[in-house]
């Protein structure tokens, strides 16, 4: 589990290809690596990796065939940054939300604009993941814990402060460009939670006007 607090910037400096899928090798930057075992979980851009090699300035990690196809980590180069976050530990302070580290789909940035001293983002999310997303509610980007302002369908805006600009990737931020999203896990497991029974059906897995209605969530 991780909180979305990025603590720091790194760099992806090596792609290893793999029988199908590849290592990737991280350079961590000013990110403490002294109580990283190997095994451990660290986020890179809202992933969760496993450190399977720990060279001193980083770690290697092992990425699926299925991470490369549904993150911006199937889009990786040499020279990428990433925002990096270790796991947290109990005594740890949640600054930011519960984050698991797997990603539910990719988003396009759609506007980025400045706003006073801060910058306005628009995301434009896949349809899939619209049900999940409610105005000032959490949402995971690039693994940076971020609050929504405003909801337009699979489209959502964001407000980034000068401190978040300044320790993430997002200081590189475009329109075009892809970030990795994860939605808050209070909404993913309510949807089936409500499903009940239904949920061990094939294809249950749609949030419906009706199921709302059963439920009392919609008038």
């Amino acid at each position: 589990m991780f909180t979305g607090i990025i603590t720091a910037v790194g760099t992806l400096t090596a792609i290893q290809p793999r029988g199908g899928d590849v290592r990737l090798r991280i350079a961590t930057g000013r990110l403490d690596l002294r109580d990283v075992q190997l095994g451990d979980s660290i986020a890179v851009s809202g992933v969760c990796l496993t450190a399977v090699e720990l060279p001193g300035d980083g770690f290697w990690a092992d990425v699926s065939r299925e991470t490369l196809d549904h993150t911006i980590l199937g889009d990786a180069a040499p020279g990428m940054t990433v925002n990096l976050e270790k796991a947290l530990t109990p005594t740890t302070r949640l600054g930011g939300h519960l984050v698991s580290g797997h990603v539910d789909g990719v988003g396009t940035v759609s506007e980025w604009r400045p706003d006073g001293r801060s910058w306005r983002l628009r995301i434009q999310a896949p349809d899939a993941l619209a049900r999940y997303i409610a105005a000032k509610g959490s949402i995971c980007i690039d693994g940076i814990s971020l609050t929504v302002n405003r909801v337009d369908g699979a489209a959502f805006e964001l407000n980034i402060v000068p401190h978040t600009l300044a320790e993430t990737t997002l200081a590189t931020c475009k329109v075009g460009r892809r970030v990795n999203l994860e939605v808050d896990l209070i909404a993913r497991y309510l949807e089936r939670l409500l499903l009940g029974e239904r949920a061990a059906q094939p294809s249950s897995g749609a949030l419906s006007e009706a199921l709302l209605r059963e439920h009392g969530f919609w008038n």
